[in-house]
């Protein structure tokens, strides 16, 4: 006796296993990475087309910092944006955001205080601190919305 089997298999996507997540950026976390983006770059800027800065280093720390936190917010944001962490699930991705949003909150403050105290009334170096500032306080709401998710209490199971 000889048996035919036939196997058929569908896939079928639903809206939200698309390739981009176009909704995140409507939600609240989305909104504030894309407000510290756009703070961080004008921070960035204001102070890298300035030209005759008072106080060299105090500058250089400053594009540093800002320009590192930046790099590492849009790698962030592009990762929620394309759903990558659920492809990567051995990293606890709320913890290292909480991680990295705090130690930026700290070193971004630091830097703000510093680029305001060693502007010299240079207007573009002002403004660069004051969206350092700017930036410092969208970082610190962030963290404090998402310090339910990454470090509250776990449910056992």
């Amino acid at each position: 006796m000889s048996h035919t089997v036939i196997t058929t298999t569908t896939t079928t996507r639903t809206s939200g296993e698309s390739g981009l997540n176009l909704g995140y950026t409507r939600t609240i976390p989305g909104l504030l990475k894309i407000g510290q983006l756009i703070s961080l770059l004008i921070a960035f800027l204001c102070v890298f087309c300035t030209r005759g800065w008072p106080s060299w280093p105090a500058f250089q720390y400053f594009e540093v910092v800002t320009l590192w936190f930046l790099v590492a917010f849009l790698i962030f944001f592009l990762m929620h944006l394309c759903r990558l962490q659920t492809r990567m699930p051995c990293i606890n991705w709320p913890l290292t955001e909480f991680f990295h949003y705090s130690v930026g909150c700290i070193l971004i403050f630091i830097a703000s205080i510093i680029a305001s105290a060693k502007s010299g009334g240079v207007s573009a170096l002002v403004a660069g601190s004051v969206f350092g500032f700017i930036a410092t306080f969208l970082m610190a709401v962030n963290l404090w919305t998402s310090y339910s998710v990454a470090c509250g209490p776990q449910s056992a199971v």
